[in-house]
């Protein structure tokens, strides 16, 4: 599930949208970081969700044509929380327990990292909620959260944020560790963006 219903204020266009791979690299013609996510995703989940806001008139193309579905959040000014509850209720209704779930304002994470994420939920026991990736002591997206924690963020209140409930169940998620700077990107200001793209990309793995 890709969380893209931000209007992207400090960004001035939309981030979903941005390009990449960026221009001349390997895999690089007409993809966006919204096109690049639902790749990355299509190959490890057995459908791909986008949550979108006011953007749907620009987003639905990519989206469809990308092989993902779209569901609409119908107050997007009330945060990207409200997006996760709207997606999280839409995978419910799709008869799914589980979900990977990413920002759209970041490069897509390597296969490996998604591998490592699925691999280790689907070892884990009872007791383990979600798994997060952990690169060099920071956590990042995206997160894989089963039933349990599915239904923990849909009784939290509008107001609430992912990380708080995450800290209220720490005891719940299990931190999986990978090489991969890309799980802890976050793109908000064309500064950002510049900055991404003056960087060496890691090799895929």
């Amino acid at each position: 599930m890709i969380l893209a219903a931000g209007e992207s204020t400090r960004m001035g266009s939309d981030k979903a949208l941005l390009p990449w791979p960026p221009s001349g690299a390997a895999g690089s013609s007409g993809k966006t970081f919204l096109s690049a996510a639902i790749q990355a995703l299509n190959a490890h989940n057995d459908m791909v969700i986008v949550v979108v806001g006011q953007n749907e008139p620009s987003l639905s193309p990519v989206v469809y044509a990308t092989g993902a579905s779209l569901v609409r959040n119908p107050s997007p000014e009330q945060g990207q929380f409200s997006s996760l509850q709207v997606g999280l209720r839409e995978v419910l209704k799709r008869g799914r327990d589980a979900a990977m779930v990413t920002p759209v304002d970041r490069p897509p994470v390597q296969a490996s990292t998604l591998e490592s994420l699925r691999a280790t939920f689907e070892a884990s026991a009872d007791s383990v909620w979600a798994v997060v990736p952990e690169y060099r002591g920071r956590h990042g997206h995206p997160i894989l959260v089963g039933r349990e924690m599915i239904e923990i963020f849909l009784r939290a209140p509008a107001t609430a944020t992912a990380r708080e409930i995450e800290h209220q169940y720490q005891l719940r998620i299990q931190y999986v560790s990978v090489d991969d700077p890309f799980i802890a990107s976050n793109v908000d200001t064309p500064q950002d963006y510049q900055a991404l793209l003056a960087q060496d990309l890691p090799q895929p793995k």
